[in-house]
């Protein structure tokens, strides 16, 4: 699960970058504006993934 919130967090930091960098929405891209309810899917399971990931911030690794 930890690896699949990483690699989601990834994604959004990568199209966040792609936006204020060069104006290129990456999800807007592969879905088409005629999808535009599937990317906000993305967007939101992006977030949600974001928001699991400050946990670990929290978390002591050194416990098993």
């Amino acid at each position: 699960m930890k690896t699949l919130i990483l690699i989601l967090m990834i994604i959004g930091g990568i199209n966040w970058g792609l936006i204020g960098f060069f104006n290129f929405n990456l999800i807007t891209w592969i879905f088409g504006a005629d999808l535009a309810i599937v990317s906000r899917m993305i967007f939101a399971i992006v977030g949600l993934a974001s928001l699991a990931g400050i946990t670990f911030l929290f978390k002591d690794e050194r416990r098993a």
